[in-house]
């Protein structure tokens, strides 16, 4: 794949994001996230975070939770879509949310102690994948999370009829691979009982 369609890859899916398919997202998910109390209270428990990244906040359904758990925390969200973001100040108020790509962190080396992304990796298109995950590595200090859906073998499923908008991946292996400086100390499957959509987390930690 060429550079100029490589770059035209991943602006079709930001300004499908960044949208009304984004904005319909938001509004569909809005009430989604009402169960993810407990799991979040048992990753915060272990982690400990004293400054945490969400990579594609939307409308908080996960940094609600975060700041209830770690009330001392700085809570920092970033998304594309403008929808969803005037949503999570609202929600969120104490959080510190902005518009930005995810390929391109706004923040300095090890800023954060644990950044994550809950459903994200799964929209980004392969030859900019890796970019954004070094991008994740690169601002954490300590912890790295991503909580996606997991397939041994590359497996492309369209999103709501949009082709190459849902790719489910090996995460874990890939971010492993990416960033041999990280080590995996938890993984499992988080389910529809706790309001996420059938992934598998990864947590790892920096050395």
């Amino acid at each position: 794949m060429t550079e100029t369609s490589t770059n035209d890859e991943v602006r079709r899916l930001e300004d499908l994001w960044a949208g009304q398919h984004g904005d319909e997202y938001v509004d569909r998910n809005f009430d989604a996230y009402s169960k993810r109390g407990p799991w979040w209270h048992k990753m915060i428990a272990q982690t400990r975070p004293t400054r945490v990244l969400e990579v594609g906040c939307n409308v908080g359904g996960n940094l609600r939770y975060i700041a209830k758990e770690a009330p001392d925390a700085q809570i920092y969200g970033i998304d594309i879509n403008r929808k969803a973001l005037g949503l999570v100040r609202e929600i969120v108020p104490e959080g510190n949310f902005m518009r930005e790509h995810a390929s391109e962190l706004p923040f300095r080396d090890g800023w954060f102690d644990f950044v994550f992304t809950m459903g994200v990796l799964i929209h980004q298109p392969d030859d900019s994948l890796e970019t954004v995950m070094s991008e994740i590595v690169r601002v954490s200090r300590r912890y790295v999370m991503a909580g996606e859906v997991y397939s041994a073998e590359r497996n492309s499923i369209p999103y709501r009829g949009i082709p190459e908008s849902f790719i489910g991946r090996d995460y874990g292996g890939i971010y492993q691979r990416v960033a041999p400086e990280l080590t995996l100390v938890d993984t499992g499957e988080m389910g529809k009982d706790e309001d996420f959509d059938t992934l598998r987390y990864w947590l790892f930690e920096k050395k």
